[in-house]
């Protein structure tokens, strides 16, 4: 016959019990604490949030979308250079000593900027026109560093503004490229448009466009040099002028193409790019990855899926300008 101590045994559930309750609070508190994680993200561009607002919504949007609220457990540290290139470098320093667990680059320079500050804390390239030419990445599917993100890709379709301009003008044969030397892809832009240039037959004249004090010297350069439209290249001066160029290529009636829609969105005549909101948006995805630990090395950078080609026909009938129907008819957006 077994015998059973129930005294012995109650003893003992009672303790499982117990050690089971202290597991399940602890297991409780544990969650507590990491539901209540703060996570700082930094935010660096070279240009001013006001010109880049539409972009930053879009990446805000992206991780509310995600689950995460400003204030409960995200906090996002914004610098911005309001064009003073040379200040993104103390910039991003301040972010690093913030102790922020991710930076978010709005732009080449602002990557190199922050690359040169940290080798550990995640870096999210929200647009780069050559990560790899720019030495940000050791190649798109294998990141290989503390950088990743979205690359746009801009070089190769600079050729194609250049044809769109043809399309638009078939008479073209001057053509000003407005440029800054010194941003990161802007040589592979230009020899791109060089390359297209020599196919279409038409003459290029390269204007260096540094600050917004060179902008209105390079305008009258492409009217002095006879120019019958300007190309204008990617960099932080012709977002945060954008305004001022659309004006004074109004006023001496060039037709211009931009890369970014923000420019044609301000009075500029036409833009063919990545669509740069969808990029800041997705950017979003690459932080959350982050925030639940991946790592940047083990991230591929992924290539842009959607582009815009878009019209103002307003800035078209300012300049006396008559767009093709067949341009129409394949803009994404026609502003009216």
């Amino acid at each position: 016959m077994v015998h059973i101590d129930l005294k012995a045994a109650l003893r003992n559930l009672m303790s499982s019990i117990l050690v089971g309750a202290m597991l399940f609070a602890l297991c409780l508190s544990a969650e507590a604490q990491q539901s209540k994680r703060v996570y700082k993200i930094g935010y660096l561009t070279a240009t001013s949030l006001f010109a880049i607002a539409a972009r930053t919504e879009a990446f805000r949007q992206g991780l509310r979308e995600l689950g995460y609220v400003e204030g409960k457990n995200i906090v996002i540290e914004q610098r911005h250079a309001e064009g003073k290139l040379d200040r993104l470098p103390a910039l991003a320093t301040e972010l690093i000593r913030l102790n922020v667990d991710v930076i978010v680059s709005a732009g080449p320079g602002d990557t190199k900027a922050a690359k040169q500050v940290t080798s550990t804390i995640p870096i999210i390239m929200a647009q780069d026109s050559d990560p790899v030419g720019n030495g940000f990445v050791a190649s798109l599917a294998r990141p290989g560093r503390n950088i990743t993100g979205l690359a746009t890709l801009a070089p190769e379709i600079s050729g194609k503004r250049l044809e769109l301009l043809k399309e638009t003008i078939p008479r073209l044969s001057r053509i000003s490229v407005f440029g800054r030397s010194t941003r990161p892809g802007n040589e592979q832009a230009l020899t791109e448009v060089e390359l297209a240039a020599r196919t279409l037959g038409v003459r290029l004249q390269y204007l260096d466009v540094e600050g917004p004090a060179d902008i209105a010297t390079a305008f009258q350069a492409a009217s002095k040099g006879r120019a019958d439209a300007v190309l204008v290249l990617e960099g932080p001066v012709f977002i945060n002028q954008r305004t001022q160029i659309a004006e004074l290529a109004v006023k001496t009636r060039l037709p211009a193409i931009y890369s970014r829609a923000e420019n044609v969105e301000v009075g500029g005549l036409m833009s063919y790019g990545v669509s740069v909101t969808d990029l800041f948006r997705r950017a979003a995805t690459y932080v959350d990855k982050i925030l639940k630990g991946a790592k940047p090395a083990d991230l591929p950078v992924e290539q842009p899926k959607k582009f815009e080609f878009i019209i103002n026909l307003k800035t078209a009938k300012q300049i006396g300008l008559t767009i093709p129907p067949n341009l129409l008819a394949r803009a994404d957006r026609v502003i009216r």
